[in-house]
């Protein structure tokens, strides 16, 4: 029949995989795709090998990367999208700065911003000569008027310039002057003069004298890229209450970092217009910190000194602090008698060249013997007192001034004080500074003071007299790494002299477990 006749197909293939011929072909696939997996591995071996190759020959530095910022900043532009572009544009900044050192914040790097007035220059000019140094600072004078003189340069000065003008802002203040509008924008229009480098602009009066030195060691604790807006308050409780507690006071200075000086300065016209009714350039400042949402940083070496008198008191009593700056030198009395007040500031600055980063530190102790309690207020005065005094209360100042608001009592101060004397014996022996200067060979400073003779009353307590002392030296080393570290007085120790009608004192580093006893 044809059905039968017709094969079966699987019976055909199976017929097929049992003969010879079938047989043969299997075996020479099997023996073909071991072959092939063997180049395939030495192609990939290879091409791996060259691409390494290849790779070490063109290798680039570490800090270029085969995408550059560049590239990435062009594609995410058209994206429109800003903030990753920000967040890119940082990270190479911080790669930069992984690689590339960075360098302390030094005078180089200050801008100063001195608000004085054309009628007062004459005078107030030989306060900025004590401290200002042409050849490592970098200063302005921003005036109200033209003054004599202006175009032939004093090299003892920084250059000045005339404030921009100011009519345009309301002033409704019946109890200020309008010039501070004009000094309130100081540190902006320092800031437009597009000087290279900056890190940070100090403002300051024609009557400050800066400790540049200290002004530096304060301002490297803090990062200039960010903002800071850094100063001190009124030594006045009551000017502080009238003002604020949250305000730096130009006349003791304050110091504004270069990101936030571009940022007031692309808002400060705007807010000030907001604000006729303030008094001063220092609340229209604070007022317009307030708006950027930027607190005060505070730093207590910025002196206002908003007092009447004799600064002894305050500065025989220095907080553990660098002295970064003194204000109303017209003021208060010279800060060393039988001499003017320029007189006075220049004779500070012989120890403050020897040592500025102990300059005015107090440290306390005691002769046992003849219990005495000793006050050391190094490059400036020495104290004798009799009997024992607690170094809690030797460290609070003596009133020696006047509060701001006249009528006010000691009550008025934003810090303890305590009076110069409960009882006559214990009016303190004073000694002020007469000369100073540094001994290579043991690597010290030697400065001697000299008794400032003023009228003591009788005193009938039983006990050793101070009053055959006639000078006092003390030794100590320069220490300019004093603020590196956390902040602490440093020890005094009287040491035994041989010369008749004078004492010795060591002042230095406490040592392990010394503290200030009797």
């Amino acid at each position: 029949m044809k059905l039968n006749a017709q094969k079966d197909p699987g019976k055909m293939i199976w017929d097929q995989m049992r003969s010879p011929s079938a047989n043969s072909i299997s075996g020479s696939q099997n023996r073909t795709l071991p072959k092939l997996m063997v180049w395939l591995i030495l192609l990939v071996s290879v091409s791996y090998v060259v691409y390494t190759l290849k790779l070490v020959s063109t290798s680039r530095a570490c800090n270029n990367e085969p995408f550059t910022t560049n590239r990435h900043l062009s594609v995410i532009s058209h994206n429109d999208s800003l903030p990753l572009i920000q967040n890119h544009t940082s990270l190479a900044i911080q790669r930069r700065e992984n690689h590339e050192p960075r360098r302390e914040t030094g005078l180089q790097h200050i801008v100063f911003g001195i608000a004085a007035s054309a009628k007062l220059w004459e005078q107030r000019q030989n306060y900025i000569k004590i401290w200002y140094k042409p050849q490592e600072m970098r200063g302005i004078v921003w005036l109200d008027d033209k003054v004599k003189n202006q175009g032939r340069e004093d090299n003892d000065l920084p250059s000045i310039k005339i404030s921009g003008d100011t009519s345009r802002f309301s002033y409704t203040n019946k109890q200020g002057h309008r010039s501070a509008i004009r000094i309130s924008r100081i540190v902006s229009e320092t800031l437009r003069l597009g000087l290279k480098n900056v890190r940070w602009f100090v403002m300051g009066d024609d009557d400050t004298v800066f400790i540049a030195e200290n002004l530096v060691r304060i301002l490297r604790k803090y990062d200039h890229n960010q903002y800071y807006y850094i100063g001190s308050s009124s030594e006045s409780h009551l000017q502080n209450i009238y003002f604020s507690y949250g305000m730096a006071y130009g006349g003791g200075g304050f110091a504004v970092s270069y990101p936030l000086a571009k940022a007031l300065d692309k808002m400060q016209d705007r807010c000030i217009q907001r604000y006729p009714g303030l008094y001063g350039s220092d609340d229209r400042m604070q007022a317009c910190m307030a708006e950027l949402g930027v607190p005060l940083t505070k730093e207590v070496g910025f002196h206002q000194y908003d007092v009447y008198g004799n600064l002894f008191g305050l500065l025989a009593a220095h907080p553990v602090t660098p002295l970064v700056s003194l204000h109303h030198l017209d003021v208060v009395e010279p800060i060393f008698p039988n001499a003017t007040r320029v007189q006075a500031l220049r004779w500070l600055t012989i120890p403050m060249k020897l040592d500025s980063a102990g300059l005015m530190q107090q440290s306390i102790c005691y002769d046992k013997s003849k219990r005495w309690t000793v006050s050391v207020s190094w490059g400036f005065a020495v104290q004798i007192f009799r009997g024992v005094f607690s170094p809690r209360e030797i460290e609070m100042p003596s009133r020696t001034f006047l509060n701001w608001y006249k009528k006010a009592d000691y009550t008025a101060y934003a810090f303890n004080t305590r009076p110069v004397s409960r009882n006559p014996c214990q009016k303190p022996f004073v000694f002020y500074l007469s000369k100073a200067k540094f001994d290579s060979s043991h690597n010290t400073t030697v400065s001697e003071y000299s008794r400032h003779y003023d009228p003591h009353p009788a005193c009938k307590w039983k006990m050793a007299n101070p009053d055959k002392i006639e000078t006092i030296v003390v030794h100590k080393k320069p220490d300019p790494h004093l603020w590196d570290r956390s902040p602490r007085r440093n020890c005094c120790r009287v040491m035994n002299s041989e010369k008749k009608g004078s004492v010795m004192i060591h002042v230095g580093v406490c040592r392990h477990d010394e503290i200030s006893e009797v």
